[in-house]
């Protein structure tokens, strides 16, 4: 029997893996419900549309009304997953996920598609940057950020089978690489530590989890020994792991979102609960709004491409 990996390993992007493994996942969900934004076409969706048309509804663009509607299906004992732009699914319909997910506890998985900067020429409208810190701010919401399309795929089944309301942060393009060798333990979480290493930890999430890999290979040829941890689960998060960082020169956190209220705010205040700890780097989008163009010219702004990262972090270790 083919393993899950094998089974898309000809697909890089995780909004195309998502979409695909949706149809293999119905059988095993019989209450599934799956609800889009008009994102059939975009989330991949539409061959689960035509092979379970009574388990898939279309909303059209109207995000706010997606959540209620899924809310109410969850409610009456569907699990619900709701697909839309990662930008409107959190920003736009952040009171209903607030109210109707983490408030009322609505079981509801939402998955935001192209987020970071991948809708590229859309414009500043349109990234979704600040989506890691407005949805781990609501109680009871769970936060996932993986970091290729097989781990999109661990992801939503962690989120499926948790009691909890869940987001999913799609990011990357149809070039992502996957990370992972087949039989990946995914532990809802917990860090995944890629490489050991003694003098600086990096934990990287989403998109950023490759580029962080590049840097350690370059860092690493000027005589540094770096650990890389790809963080899927931004919430909960893994404190303890930071914690035991300390005997680390430098820690440095790496996302495409916001330096505000992320990832890195996640691991700071890890850090700040415990003495001792080394100087972190937060690398990650400024906190202003970018000039719209291509996505490398989009990461290359907020020195987010592997070339700056890696210059960054070797001068803070001068």
């Amino acid at each position: 029997m083919e393993s899950e990996l094998q089974k898309y390993d000809h697909i890089s992007q995780a909004n195309a893996v998502f979409g695909i493994h949706l149809v293999d996942t119905a059988e095993a969900y019989p209450n599934l419900k799956i609800l889009a934004a008009d994102m059939a076409v975009a989330g991949s969706i539409e061959r689960f549309k035509y092979s379970y048309p009574n388990q898939f509804l279309d909303l059209g663009i109207a995000e706010q009304n997606l959540v209620g509607v899924a809310a109410g299906l969850a409610n009456e004992g569907y699990r619900p997953i709701a697909v839309a732009q990662g930008c409107f699914i959190s920003m736009r319909s952040f009171e209903m996920n607030r109210q109707y997910l983490g408030y009322m506890g609505n079981p509801v998985v939402l998955v935001g598609l192209n987020s970071g900067f991948f809708l590229q020429y859309f414009g500043n409208t349109h990234y979704a940057i600040e989506d890691l810190a407005i949805m781990r701010t609501i109680p009871n919401m769970q936060v996932f950020s993986p970091c290729d399309a097989y781990e999109a795929i661990l992801c939503t089944e962690a989120a499926l089978n948790s009691e909890n309301p869940s987001y999913i942060r799609l990011t990357g393009g149809a070039t992502l690489p996957l990370m992972h060798p087949d039989g990946y333990n995914f532990r809802l979480g917990k860090a995944d530590v890629l490489k050991e290493g003694s003098d600086i930890c990096i934990y990287a999430t989403g998109a950023m989890v490759f580029r962080a890999m590049e840097t350690a290979e370059r860092l690493e040829s000027e005589g540094y020994s770096v650990e890389i941890v790809n963080v899927h689960t931004i919430k909960p998060f893994d404190n303890e792991h930071v914690v035991n960082q300390k005997g680390k020169t430098l820690i440095v956190s790496i996302e495409e979102h916001n330096i505000i209220g992320g990832l890195g705010s996640a691991v700071a205040d890890a850090m700040s609960e415990s003495e001792g700890m080394p100087v972190l780097l937060k690398l990650g989008v400024k906190d202003c709004f970018s000039k719209p163009g291509c996505y490398d010219y989009l990461l290359e702004q907020h020195r987010l491409t592997t070339e700056k990262i890696t210059e960054d972090i070797l001068k803070k270790m001068k």
